[in-house]
């Protein structure tokens, strides 16, 4: 790594910036921006200062325009030059370029020198050369970004082997590109997940350590599988959404589970099933997934297939957001396109509209006319949580037929397995059986019958 001055060693501050291109707004980009600094936070480190330039087009070499390198590289202390790549861009132009602002404080003649730069987007070989030359310090994409968070809160096993297979795939044309860090396991900011590092494999040893992973996780999902079909005779409900929407605290409310919950991104990384509390008819069961994310790398999605597979296992699934996100929309429009893509979209859904509690009077009106159909809830209100639960059974429940029958007493064995797969509403006695009104599915109802005749 780039020696820091001894006003700076040891610690973790990041310059980020973008390319906006014609067909971005200055709300998306922003957005954007905003979301990489919550994962950039998350990674731990701490933000300096933001940098946009207006162009028709990434530059090829290094993205940003020359005269735009320089600016980036003073936060860094490099010299923000490249050979080959010293004149200023015919794309250039003093309109075209946005001037850094700072996000976390006063950042007084650069005295503070940023250790990582962060691009909002995709990083060729040949750019991550480029910009770590002109930059003197370790450079990161969007990808890169994701995928080091992923690291860090990868736990199960399963978990652990996803996060390996997609940072292996990401590091394979990067193996020989940065030239900042040297051993990234002990001294860059990338450095835990992969499990070697990346100047000691080569592109032949990470491919067989790629299959060897994907051969593993092939017993893992089929023991996945045989539980799901176990699973078949319950309903089940899927919270799924953009990352930190609320749904672990959802699931934790709704269960009385003990679910990690903490206000990061990708705090959940494993797919969680618990029973629906307190429990009633009909059994229900609620499934806690990985959230959403805009630019999601597509190797990290299809790592991650068990916990799409477990969204379209359910019986119904809760598009959560959080309401208190002026982003949530775009949000929520990024979740149904990935479960559209892997042929969830028939699924019944419901929105829920979480975190309400952080509305004014006027944007919670505003929403309940925009989303008539809409649950608003906050998890950390409890009525809100029993709300929400009465409305999930109610889901169930419309299917259900009321009816009532007087089993005999010598066929008494029938009211106790009635009892399992019916809602008892009442129950009576005379001198024929046992009269009982109860609240089931019709093909619980053909089967009493025939168990009847």
């Amino acid at each position: 790594m780039i020696e820091q001055s001894s006003e700076n060693k040891g610690k973790k501050t990041a310059v980020l910036f973008s390319v906006q291109t014609p067909g971005v707004s200055d709300e998306e980009n922003n957005s954007s921006l905003l979301e990489l600094r919550r994962l950039v936070k998350t990674m731990g480190l701490k933000v300096v200062a933001t940098l946009t330039q207006r162009r028709s087009k990434p530059e090829t070499g290094t993205i940003i325009g020359a005269g735009k390198l320089k600016e980036l590289a003073a936060y860094t202390g490099g010299t923000g030059i490249v050979e080959g790549f010293s004149r200023k861009s015919a794309d250039e132009t003093c309109d075209d370029i946005h001037e850094a602002y700072l996000v976390d404080g006063p950042l007084a003649n650069n005295s503070v020198k940023a250790n990582v730069v962060v691009y909002d987007g995709e990083i060729s070989t040949k750019q991550l050369q480029n910009l770590e030359k002109a930059t003197g310090v370790e450079v990161l994409d969007r990808t890169g970004v994701i995928l080091e968070i992923f690291s860090r809160h990868a736990k199960s096993r399963e978990s652990l082997i996803q996060v390996e297979i997609a940072k292996l795939a990401y590091l394979v044309p990067r193996l020989r590109a940065s030239h900042i860090g040297g051993d990234r396991q002990g001294g860059g900011v990338g450095s835990k997940g992969a499990g070697e590092t990346s100047h000691e494999l080569d592109k032949r040893r990470i491919r067989d350590r790629i299959s060897e992973l994907k051969l593993r996780l092939v017993g893992i999902r089929n023991e996945q599988n045989r539980r799901r079909s176990r699973r078949k005779e319950n309903f089940q409900v899927s919270l799924i959404g953009y990352t930190n929407a609320g749904k672990s605290s959802l699931m934790q409310k709704l269960t009385g589970s003990d679910v990690l919950v903490e206000n990061k991104l990708f705090a959940t990384l494993d797919t969680r099933v618990k029973s629906l509390q307190p429990e009633g008819f009909p059994p229900v069961l609620v499934s806690d997934t990985v959230g959403f994310i805009k630019k999601l790398p597509h190797d990290l999605v299809a790592s991650f297939q068990s916990t799409l597979d477990e969204a379209l296992a359910a019986s119904l699934l809760l598009f959560t957001v959080d309401a208190s996100d002026p982003a949530f929309r775009s949000q929520l429009t990024v979740t149904q396109s990935v479960l559209k893509e892997i042929g969830g979209e028939k699924i019944p859904s419901r929105l829920i509209l979480n975190k309400i509690d952080k509305l004014t009077t006027g944007e919670l009106e505003a929403l309940h006319r925009e989303f008539p159909d809409g649950i608003f809830i906050s998890a950390h209100i409890p009525g809100d949580v029993s709300f929400l639960r009465k409305k999930i059974l109610q889901h169930f429940e419309s299917n259900m037929i009321e009816t009532t029958m007087v089993i005999p007493y010598d066929k008494g064995h029938l009211l106790g397995q009635l009892r399992t797969k019916a809602d008892i509403i009442n129950e009576s006695y005379d001198e024929t059986g046992t009269k009982v009104t109860f609240k089931t599915f019709p093909e619980i109802l053909t089967w009493l019958q025939k168990k009847m005749d």
